[in-house]
């Protein structure tokens, strides 16, 4: 093992106020890393799939540019094939559109034979936004998943007519009207009304009524003339991407569904609106992962924040039987990682019981910053501790900076392993920070652990990228889990999943009854009992940054038998299912008799 340590210089003017800060941070690199039998294959090109990612740039240096985007696993169709939606940039006000055309959002359609098509205009997505994230979701219950879209200057809402189309029913749902102004570009650029700025976004049953609510993580409090005004640069004089330090902060957004049809802001009344000793917005979120680990039947949310402190949401009981969050990210140890109590850059988020009874938070951090690793120590009252050094984890990811991060047990032993997309977001980072570069590698981590968990890296040759979004799905149907990546300003990228072949897993699709249980079941536990050893899942799309998983459990069974599987519903009320084969694909629908 070999230790280096690095430097970091940014400058930054602005108000008439010079900023330089130096950070030092030890790194270890760890330069033979463990084998693993753990394979993926870039089976990209053969799939079909030919999205590449438009972020806009022009040499300004926006922030939103460096951001984006995300990806989606959706089966649009419901022929249980799992399709992909792509979130786009686009130009910005006044610029041309890039050579290849128009940049909109893409959809590609699973054919079932290893293959996607491009379906985007028939179904209604060849929409011009500056995108980021997206969120999937039965909104109305009809049995078809809807789709939230989270981009600078508004979100939007469609809704899926039966998978013959997507419409937008972004206003007639009552959420804020879109804003993009048709403007010349040196105009635009002297707007100082701020523009909208979300991240990652997240449907959730969060008071009980069986409706899916939405959720959506704000990161700054951004217009273009703000950002321009702050002089950041780079050794040479070379505009640096402006860091989040010198942007005010934003609240997050909840959306009540009212009705299966209408939204309405609860946000204030539902205690998400953080604020710091100023009174002014805390937060600066980026990643959200929807969970409940203290395990009372309530949907919970914790944030991932940049150079902010991590909310917690603890969904709470309120007056005349409605809910309401309260923020306990301090209380439970989730605000800040480490030994000492200072925010870190977060992005991407996950939530999972990393062996039995051992539930863990990953939070993707900046460069030169690990990845923070929350052990849940106790329930009640609900405690972590950052054990990333402890679980072999905060060295080899010390150094990349770190957006999606997702677990997953990709070679099915039973035990979620860990992936992260990597890559910078200052084009010119070589410029400050001499051995660092703006593309990156992923990173592939085996839980390796028995009783406790045990990181090691595996020795897996991601191509380097600038990562961001990512996701995972069994696309071609054998049992195991895949990868979709996306590239800041570059290609989406498929890794197939060549892992040894074994038959000791199950797959478990949840489906609510779409009454008092939303349909999608976001938010129901399934524990999974083998051989007197049980393993729990919670039930959501929504992990990582900016993007959304397919919502089936794929669960290892380790060698053992499959003895019986148990949900528990959000809301309250389980079901029990025994007589399950494994190495097959499992629904288990609250409705059937």
């Amino acid at each position: 093992m070999r230790k280096t340590s690095r430097w970091l210089p940014l400058a930054a003017v602005g108000a008439g106020l010079v900023f330089v800060a130096f950070r030092y941070w030890p790194q270890q690199l760890i330069e033979n890393p463990p084998s693993s039998a753990l394979r993926f294959t870039d089976v990209t090109a053969s799939a079909g799939i030919s999205f590449r990612h438009f972020n806009g740039a022009t040499g300004k240096k926006l922030l939103p540019e460096t951001m984006g985007g995300g990806v989606a696993v959706i089966d649009f169709d419901r022929d249980g094939k799992p399709d992909l939606f792509f979130v786009n940039g686009r130009p910005w006000p006044g610029r041309p559109d890039p050579p290849a055309g128009k940049a909109t959002q893409a959809l590609y359609r699973n054919r079932g034979d290893g293959t996607f098509e491009d379906v985007t205009a028939a179904m209604g997505l060849a929409v011009e936004l500056f995108g980021m994230g997206a969120a999937v979701g039965d909104i109305d219950n009809d049995g078809w998943p809807d789709l939230a879209i989270t981009a600078v200057g508004g979100n939007r809402l469609f809704r899926n007519v039966e998978g013959k189309r997507f419409e937008d029913i972004t206003v007639a749902a009552g959420l804020p009207k879109p804003r993009w102004a048709a403007l010349p570009f040196d105009e635009f650029l002297k707007q100082t009304e701020p523009l909208d700025f979300p991240a990652s976004a997240a449907f959730l049953d969060h008071d009980g009524d069986g409706r899916l609510d939405l959720f959506i993580c704000n990161y700054l409090t951004w217009s273009p003339a703000f950002d321009l005004g702050v002089k950041a640069t780079l050794p040479g004089g070379e505009r640096a991407y402006v860091p989040p330090q010198l942007f005010p902060g934003a609240h997050c957004r909840l959306y009540r569904n009212v009705d299966g049809k209408r939204f309405e802001d609860v946000s204030e009344r539902a205690g998400v609106l953080v604020v710091n000793s100023e009174k002014k917005a805390a937060g600066k979120s980026l990643g959200v992962v929807v969970c409940d680990p203290d395990r009372d039947g309530w949907t919970d949310l914790i944030v991932a924040n940049d150079t902010e402190r991590n909310f917690f949401f603890h969904n709470e009981a309120a007056s005349g039987g409605s809910r309401t969050f309260r923020e306990l990210g301090l209380e439970t140890g989730l605000a800040f990682a480490g030994t000492r109590p200072s925010p870190r850059g977060g992005m991407g988020i996950d939530a999972a019981e990393l062996a039995p009874d051992q539930y863990a938070v990953v939070v993707a951090n900046f460069t030169n910053e690990p990845n923070s690793l929350f052990h849940r120590m106790r329930m009640k009252p609900l405690s972590f501790v950052d054990a990333a050094e402890e679980a072999g984890l905060a060295s080899p990811s010390r150094s990349p900076m770190k957006f999606g991060a997702l677990f997953a047990d990709f070679d099915r032993d039973g035990r979620p392993d860990l992936f992260t997309c990597n890559g910078h977001l200052e084009p010119d980072i070589a410029l400050a920070q001499p051995g660092q570069t703006y593309k990156q590698p992923a990173q592939l981590f085996r839980n390796a652990g028995e009783e406790r968990w045990l990181f090691e890296a595996v020795a897996q040759e991601f191509p380097a990228i600038v990562g961001r979004g990512c996701a995972y799905l069994d696309y071609d149907g054998d049992g195991d889990l895949d990868l979709i990546v996306v590239e800041n300003n570059g290609p989406a990228r498929l890794f197939r999943n060549d892992s040894p072949p074994r038959d000791d897993w199950v797959r478990l699709n949840v489906i609510g009854d779409g009454a008092k249980i939303n349909r999608d079941a976001i938010g129901a536990e399934v524990t999974l009992e083998s051989g007197g050893t049980l393993r729990r899942w919670f039930v959501s799309p929504t992990h990582g940054y900016l993007s959304q998983c397919e919502r089936t459990a794929t669960m290892g069974l380790a060698g053992g038998s499959l003895d019986r599987v148990i949900v528990r519903w959000p809301g309250g009320g389980e079901r029990e299912w025994r007589g399950l084969k494994p190495g097959q694909t499992h629904t288990l629908d609250a409705s059937a008799k």
